[in-house]
């Protein structure tokens, strides 16, 4: 099994774009219900985290600017791992994820390489 970090990309800043109280808890159940079949199916390595729309990006030079994606709307707003065989079982799980019914929402999917030498 190899392990898969799925980034959910959503506009997390722009007023409109955020659901109503009533869509977030339709959106809510869909997630829960989403997060609980990857975990009964013994694939959920890691439940992630819900990300702030806040930060700092730390540059070379020791610049920092207010961040991440102060230019676009677009951020990176969660994360969990999964693990799975392999790119295509990753990217099936990814492509049922609710985040997707929201206009310019994605999930990036990319696998956890080890740093261990001896894997």
């Amino acid at each position: 099994m190899n392990e898969f970090v799925l980034l959910f990309r959503m506009d997390i800043k722009t007023k409109e774009a955020q659901p109503s109280p009533e869509q977030m808890q339709v959106y809510m159940k869909k997630w829960q219900d989403w997060i609980g079949g990857i975990a009964a199916q013994n694939k959920l390595a890691e439940g992630g985290n819900h990300l702030s729309s806040d930060g700092k990006v730390v540059k070379s030079n020791n610049i920092v600017t207010d961040g991440p994606y102060a230019e676009i709307k677009e951020s990176i707003a969660g994360y969990i791992i999964i693990k799975v065989k392999n790119y295509e079982e990753a990217v099936k799980i990814a492509k049922d994820c609710p985040i997707l019914q929201g206009e310019g929402n994605s999930v990036e999917v990319r696998k956890i390489d080890s740093l261990d030498t001896n894997d």
